[in-house]
């Protein structure tokens, strides 16, 4: 006699693969939704920790373990877009901001003032900016800058073609490629753009008394 298993064990190891996979979804999605809600949650923090730096002239960090700080706020006001920019390009600071990288110049200074950020959170409106968009960079020390946008490019990690030390005034933004996609890729977006305007005016001491507030 062929020994057969019982219809019901059957049954219930799909309903065991079936349960495996709901939570394997689950458990992805939580930690894609993680992402983005961290990325949020940091933001918060880092335009508090921002204002303060504006009030006091000095290097705020937005909690106390923190390897980095606020250094600016990159706004495209066509966008609706603003967003905290940390200095350095450690891992821990795209976390939860733009970086902005080591041995590059403050923007409106000479050179290229570079900022790098995840496709996916902070720098995913790079997608949508266009030639001639402004952008505007309030630093540390409340100096505001203004860029037009001159250039839209996808570029090989290794072959940007941004240089630092270049001659003339700009600021670059750049992700990863294409936008919002989650795998690693070797192509890059880069968003340059050339200085319109600058103004080295810090705000009112008592409008900092009151940012820092917020």
């Amino acid at each position: 006699m062929t020994w057969a298993a019982p219809a019901w064990r059957g049954v219930s190891g799909w309903r065991a693969a079936a349960v495996a996979l709901v939570l394997g979804g689950l458990a992805l999605l939580t930690a894609g939704l993680w992402i983005p809600a961290k990325a949020v949650l940091a933001q918060l923090l880092l335009e508090r920790a921002f204002a303060a730096s504006l009030a006091s002239g000095r290097p705020v960090k937005a909690w106390p373990w923190a390897d980095t700080w606020p250094v600016a706020r990159i706004e495209a006001p066509r966008l609706k877009q603003r967003v905290i920019a940390l200095e350095g390009g450690s891992g821990e600071a795209m976390a939860f901001g733009p970086g902005h990288l080591l041995r590059t110049p403050t923007p409106g200074e000479r050179g290229t003032a570079v900022f790098a950020a995840h496709r996916d959170t902070h720098f995913a409106f790079l997608g949508a900016l266009k030639l001639g968009d402004e952008i505007r960079v309030v630093g540390r020390d409340g100096r505001r800058t203004r860029f037009e946008v001159t250039s839209l490019r996808v570029v090989r990690w290794n072959a940007s073609g941004i240089d630092p030390r270049s001659g003339g005034r700009q600021i670059a933004l750049t992700t990863c490629w294409p936008i919002g996609a989650v795998t690693p890729g070797p192509m890059r977006y880069v968003v340059t753009g050339r200085l319109i305007d600058a103004a080295t005016a810090r705000a009112p001491t008592g409008l900092r008394s009151r940012i820092a507030g917020l």
